[in-house]
C-alpha cells in the first residue's frame, strides 16, 4: 500500500505545473513575411552537430558543459545528447549556446515535461500557440530538438524585434517585458554557470 502511495505521489509531481519561471510569451500577430520566416527556421531537419573549427575544441567544450550538468542531469548520453543539440539549434539562431542552457536553467531547471501554469511546455518553456502560429499542430513540444528549436527561433524573433537589446528580448520570451527580475536570473545563470572560454581563447591571453 506504501509503494502505491508513493508511486502516485511521484506522477502528481510529475503532472504538476512548473512553478518557477515558466515562460508565458505573449501571442501577438505575425506578418506574413515574418510569420513565412519563422516557419522556415522551424522546418529545418539538419542533424545537430557541434560547430568548431576542430575537434579538440568541440570535445573540450562538451566536456566542459557536461560537467557542470551532471548533477542536474545524471545520465551521460541524454546530458550530451541535450547539450549537443543546444548547441546546434542555437549557433543556428545566433544564439550563444551558453546564454541558451542559461535561460533553460531559469525556465524549467533542466526538466524536459515542465509545464508551467500558463501551459508553456518543456526545456524552453514554449507556448503552445507557437505551433499553430509558425509549425504545425502535430509538433511534439516535449520533444528535444522541437522545443530547443521553437525556443531558440522565439528567442532569435524578440532579439530582432528589439534591435539586439538582450534584456528586453529575455523579457519578452518570459511574458515580463518591462521588469527586471527574469532577464537579470538568465543574465546570472549564463555568467556565474554557464560562461566558458574556449582553450585556444584562454591560451591567447597568456
Amino acid at each position: 500500500m506504501y509503494r502505491v502511495a508513493l508511486a502516485l505521489c511521484a506522477a502528481a509531481l510529475l503532472l504538476t505545473p512548473l512553478a518557477g519561471h515558466g515562460g508565458r510569451q505573449q501571442y501577438e500577430p505575425l506578418s506574413a513575411s515574418v510569420q513565412a520566416s519563422l516557419s522556415r527556421a522551424i522546418a529545418d531537419q539538419a542533424v545537430p552537430f557541434l560547430a568548431f573549427d576542430d575537434e579538440h575544441e568541440a570535445r573540450a567544450w562538451l566536456a566542459a558543459m557536461s560537467s557542470r550538468l551532471a548533477k542536474r542531469i545524471p545520465d551521460r548520453v541524454a546530458r550530451e545528447e541535450l547539450l549537443v543539440t543546444v548547441h546546434y539549434e542555437a549557433k543556428r539562431a545566433g544564439l550563444d549556446p551558453q546564454l541558451v542552457l542559461g535561460l533553460i536553467q531559469v525556465e524549467s531547471a533542466f526538466r524536459k515535461y515542465a509545464v508551467s501554469s500558463a501551459g508553456a511546455r518543456g526545456y524552453m518553456q514554449v507556448m503552445p500557440f507557437w505551433a499553430r502560429l509558425i509549425g504545425t499542430t502535430d509538433h511534439n513540444l516535449f520533444h528535444l530538438r522541437t522545443n530547443l528549436r521553437y525556443g531558440c527561433t522565439i528567442l532569435r524573433h524578440y532579439l530582432d524585434i528589439e534591435n539586439g537589446n538582450l534584456f528586453r528580448a529575455l523579457g519578452r520570451y518570459n511574458g515580463s517585458l518591462g521588469k527586471a527580475e527574469y532577464p537579470n536570473m538568465v543574465l546570472r545563470a549564463w555568467e556565474g554557470t554557464w560562461r566558458y572560454v574556449s582553450p585556444s581563447a584562454a591560451g591567447k591571453k597568456h
